[in-house]
């Protein structure tokens, strides 16, 4: 079974928020990448974030 998990991360120019996946065995800290922002038209910083409400 795979152990990769869903995870939100946020940008930091704008409450854009993306959905990818991270491996727990391998990363265990909290992922902070660069990606395109198309809401802020520009490369920012995105920082995982917790689930909020149910199932996660």
């Amino acid at each position: 079974m795979s152990q990769d998990r869903l995870i939100r991360i946020q940008s930091s120019a704008s409450k854009h928020i993306l959905i990818t996946r991270k491996n727990k065995k391998k990363v265990e800290r909290k992922i902070e990448v660069t990606k395109y922002d198309p809401i802020a038209r520009k490369r920012a910083v995105y920082k995982e974030i917790k689930w909020k409400g149910k199932g996660g």
